[in-house]
């Protein structure tokens, strides 16, 4: 009897054990992409991409996370939305990790679902800006080397619409709005919340898309993929990884924080590590 009990705690043991190294592990996930359209001296240009945070810490003042930022030295550092959660809204996790970001590289961020729902964005997006965080609301930034640029481009998510919208419609709308005064011939990095637009992303001719909102399908089986998303149900298209339509490709992370499913399983929180590369 005292054996069964012994194997039994160290079952439970082992199992607390693996949900809590599924919530709290980070992963780093590396990328290396070609594009012939990216100019030559952009070869090697180094993003990284971060999203859905939650209100989650990782680490005190999020240590873990700035550690892995810094160790890939980034060109810069894009985050994909949801830095907070309007059930358990913390800005303290999304200021402390901003804060220190923007010493390592410049910061790039579009809203998610969530700042929109919290009814606190405003004054969010005051302080991130005040940090020194490029917020992107259906605009565009420049960068510039030697003379060669790169557009960096951010459009607002549907739920900034209210609660009734029409997605595709205001998907499309802030990409006119966005991408139509910028040449088809010049690179074009969108960040966008939403992967399950991919259809549209590809219409207006992005040559890379950064996304996230999917949680990389919450529970994910081996060799299978997740098992649901918000706005694609079950067994949904896009959670994680590289998509590529005709001539855009785009990348969505697995995020970092849960919202109001509490637990990852096979589904560890991540940060994206991309290289753009020039050529064929």
């Amino acid at each position: 009897m005292k054996k069964k009990i012994k194997i039994l705690v160290l079952l439970i043991a082992a199992l607390a054990g693996f949900l809590y190294l599924q919530n709290n592990w980070i992963g780093v996930s590396k990328w290396e992409l070609t594009f012939d359209k990216l100019p030559e001296n952009f070869d090697g240009f180094k993003v990284i991409h971060l999203s859905d945070l939650h209100s989650k810490f990782f680490g005190k003042n999020q240590q873990q996370l700035v550690t892995i930022i810094k160790k890939s030295e980034p060109d810069i550092i894009v985050i994909t939305g949801d830095l907070v959660d309007r059930k358990h809204y913390d800005e303290q996790a999304a200021l402390s990790l901003v804060h220190q970001a923007v010493k390592i590289a410049p910061v790039y961020f579009v809203m998610g679902n969530h700042e929109w729902w919290s009814g606190r964005f405003v004054n969010l997006e005051k302080q991130l800006v005040e940090a020194g965080v490029h917020v992107l609301r259906n605009n565009w930034q420049t960068i510039e080397r030697d003379g060669q640029k790169i557009f960096v481009c951010g459009i607002d998510d549907p739920a900034a619409a209210g609660s009734q919208y029409d997605e595709n419609g205001f998907i499309e709308e802030k990409l006119q709005e966005t991408l139509t005064k910028i040449s088809k011939d010049s690179f074009r990095l969108l960040l966008s919340h939403r992967p399950e637009k991919m259809p549209l992303y590809t219409q207006y001719e992005v040559d890379l898309v950064l996304s996230g909102h999917a949680h990389g399908g919450q529970f994910r089986i081996p060799f299978v993929g997740g098992i649901v998303a918000p706005d694609q149900g079950f067994f949904p298209q896009y959670t994680s990884g590289v998509y590529r339509d005709r001539d855009t490709t785009m990348v969505v992370s697995r995020g970092l924080g849960n919202s109001i499913i509490p637990q990852r399983i096979f589904n560890r929180p991540e940060v994206i590590d991309i290289v753009l590369n020039w050529g064929d």
